[in-house]
């Protein structure tokens, strides 16, 4: 299988999302892991997938409830005024930075 191009995402790791389609929509949390190879991510509390673990010598067996990676295009970045879903704009400050801006509320985000 031929590895896929790495693409670039406007989400990172610690930042808040809401889910907005799919099983859990409307539900928010924060990014725990992105995988931009897959275009997945995983988030905190967000599409709980239950597994069968087997007993190993630091955990304990059973029926183990975690997160399961989410498709990119199903979240979206949450405001940082209102915690609404939000888009993701790049400018480029006058010091030289390039950082990130909700474009609902124009409020920087990565500040």
């Amino acid at each position: 299988m031929e590895p896929r191009p790495k693409v670039k995402l406007k989400v990172k790791k610690g930042d808040k999302v809401v889910v907005i389609t799919g099983r859990d929509k409307g539900k928010s949390g924060e990014v725990v892991r992105v995988m931009p190879r897959e275009n997945r991510l995983i988030v905190a509390g967000v599409n709980m997938v239950k597994r069968h673990q087997r007993q190993s010598l630091k955990d304990q067996g059973g029926i183990v409830e975690k997160e399961a990676p989410i498709h990119v295009s199903n979240i979206a970045l949450a405001d940082p005024q209102s915690g609404k879903p939000t888009r993701v704009g790049y400018k480029v400050l006058e010091d030289g930075r390039k950082v990130r801006f909700a474009k609902r509320s124009g409020e920087l985000i990565d500040a």
